[in-house]
C-alpha cells in the first residue's frame, strides 16, 4: 500500500480497515509506512496499533520522529510506550531529548523504568553501558534445569533475547552462560552450573563501542553479558545493537571522507533541514577552499612557463585528478584495514613498501598509456608527452605514499583516520603534483 492510499483511509476514518492492514504487516514495515505521514495523521494511525506491537513500531522510527511523536501523544500514551520499550531503546530516546522534557517524562513512568533509564543515562556516550539492555535471562547458581525453565516461562515477557541465559552467584557476580539448547537437551535435574560455559569475553560497562563491535565480529557472538568493575552482571548487548553501531560508524566515516561533518546518522536525508545540511558541509568546504589557494599560488608563480608553452595548461586537470584518485584509493584501503584491525602503526614499513610497489605498477601503466595517447591521438610532441607522462608516474607514486601514510599517522596520534581521507589528501597531492609538473617542465624545456 502506498502512503497516499493510507492517508485516504485515515481521512475517511476507515479505522477497521487500517487495523486489518496492520495485522498483515511486520512491525518494521508498519514503521516505514507511518514514517511518511504528517505528525497529526501519524498520531491518529499510531493510536490504532495493537498495544503489543506499538512500542516495537515506535522503536523503529528515527530519533527525530520519535521525539515529535512522543511529545504529540498524551502523557498516558507516552508513558505506556516508554514502559513497554526495551531499556536501551528508551535510554537512547531520552538521550536525544532536552533535559526539561526528559524530567517530565521520567516523572510519569513507574519507578523501575525510571531507575533503569537513569542508570543507563549515567554511562558515557558510546560506551557499552549506554548501549546495553537490562532485560535478560538471569539464573542463580544452584538451580537445576527444570527450575530454570520454569523461571524463564514465568518471566518470558521481560527478556529481549532468548539466545543465552546468564548464571550468577548470590551477589550477582557473573559465573557463566547456558544456552537454551543446553536447557532443552540435558536432564531436567542437572544443576545449571554443570552445563554452563565460562564467558570468555564479558563486556565491561566503560568499554568503547568500537571494541564491542570488534569482539562480536571476531567471535561471532549474538549476545554478550555486560559487567561492572566488580564483575557483577548489569546487562547484555545483542547483535542488533551491534549492527546499529556498525551502521553509525560506517556513516560517520563516509561523511568524514566526503568532507562532511557527521551527524548522529539516524535522521533520514529528506527529514534534514537545509540548515542542518549547510552546517555539516560548510566548514570543510571553507577549509578546502582556503587550502586550494596554495594551488593557485603555485600556478601563478609559473605563469612564464605556461605563457611559453600554453599546451602545458591543458594537462593540469588530468594530472591533479589522477593523483587525487590514486591517493583516495590508497587511503580508503588503509582506513578499512585500520578499522578492521588488520594493520597497526608498527606495520607502517610493510604498508609503505607494498604501496610503493603498487604505485610503480600503476604509475608505469598509466604513464605509458598516457604517452601513447598523447603521441598517437593528440599529436603532442614527444618532449611534452614525456614531461606529462613522467609527472603522472611521480604523482601517482607520491599520492599512494601520502594516501597510506596520513591515515596511519592519524591512528597513531589517536585521531580519526577518516579525517585524513579524500579531501585533505587530494589537497596535498594537488599542490605537490603541480610543483613536480612545473619543475620537470622547466628543467626539460629550459624555461
Amino acid at each position: 500500500m502506498n502512503i497516499k492510499e493510507f492517508e485516504d483511509l485515515i481521512d475517511e476514518k476507515k479505522f477497521t480497515q487500517i487495523k486489518s492492514i496492520y495485522k498483515e504487516m511486520e512491525e518494521y514495515d508498519i514503521s516505514v509506512l507511518l514514517s511518511d505521514l504528517p505528525i497529526e495523521k501519524l498520531k491518529q494511525a499510531f493510536r490504532l496499533l495493537p498495544k503489543d506491537i506499538a512500542s516495537d513500531v515506535f522503536s523503529n522510527f528515527d530519533s527525530d520522529l520519535q521525539q515529535s511523536l512522543i511529545t504529540a501523544l498524551t502523557s498516558k500514551e507516552a508513558t505506556n510506550i516508554i514502559e513497554d520499550m526495551d531499556s536501551d531503546d528508551a535510554a537512547d530516546l531520552f538521550d536525544e531529548m532536552s533535559a526539561g522534557v526528559v524530567s517530565k517524562m521520567l516523572a510519569k513512568v513507574d519507578k523501575e523504568t525510571r531507575d533503569t533509564i537513569n542508570t543507563l543515562l549515567k554511562y558515557p556516550k558510546n560506551s557499552a553501558g549506554s548501549l546495553m539492555s537490562v532485560e535478560y535471562i538471569h539464573l542463580k547458581k544452584g538451580l537445576n534445569i527444570k527450575q530454570s525453565i520454569e523461571r524463564i516461562r514465568k518471566q518470558k515477557d521481560e527478556f529481549v533475547s532468548f539466545d543465552n541465559c546468564f548464571v550468577t552467584d548470590e551477589k550477582r557476580k557473573l559465573l557463566g552462560t547456558v544456552s537454551i539448547k543446553d536447557l532443552l537437551i540435558n536432564n531436567p535435574y542437572t544443576l545449571i552450573e554443570d552445563v554452563m560455559e565460562e564467558c570468555s569475553h564479558p563486556i565491561h560497562t566503560l568499554m568503547d563501542q568500537e571494541e564491542v563491535v570488534k569482539i562480536f565480529q571476531d567471535y561471532d557472538y549474538n549476545t554478550l553479558p555486560v559487567v561492572d568493575s566488580e564483575g557483577l552482571l548489569v546487562g547484555i548487548i545483542t547483535i542488533d545493537d551491534v549492527m546499529d553501531i556498525m551502521e553509525q560508524e560506517a556513516s560517520e566515516d563516509i561523511s568524514k571522507m566526503a568532507a562532511i561533518i557527521p551527524d548522529n546518522g539516524e535522521t533520514p536525508y529528506l527529514r534534514k533541514s537545509i540548515w542542518e545540511l549547510y552546517k555539516s558541509r560548510m566548514p570543510w568546504l571553507l577549509i578546502l577552499m582556503i587550502s586550494s589557494l596554495f594551488t593557485g599560488t603555485i600556478i601563478t608563480s609559473y605563469e612564464s612557463a605556461l605563457a611559453s608553452y600554453v599546451v602545458l595548461t591543458s594537462f593540469i586537470p588530468m594530472i591533479m585528478d589522477t593523483g587525487g584518485n590514486a591517493g583516495s584509493q590508497a587511503s580508503v584501503t588503509i582506513i578499512r584495514a585500520l578499522s578492521l584491525d588488520e594493520i597497526h602503526f608498527k606495520d607502517l614499513a610493510k604498508v609503505i613498501w607494498k604501496e610503493i610497489r603498487v604505485a610503480v605498477c600503476c604509475g608505469i601503466t598509466l604513464g605509458v598509456c598516457n604517452f601513447l595517447r598523447l603521441i598517437l591521438i593528440n599529436n603532442i610532441s614527444i618532449k611534452i608527452s614525456l614531461i606529462v607522462s613522467a609527472t603522472l608516474v611521480i604523482t601517482i607514486f607520491l599520492a599512494k605514499i601520502i594516501g597510506s601514510l596520513l591515515p596511519m599517522t592519524a591512528a597513531k596520534l589517536k585521531l580519526d583516520p577518516a579525517v585524513m581521507a579524500s579531501p585533505l589528501i587530494t589537497t596535498i597531492v594537488d599542490a605537490s603534483s603541480l610543483i613536480i609538473y612545473f619543475k620537470i617542465a622547466c628543467a626539460a624545456l629550459g624555461i
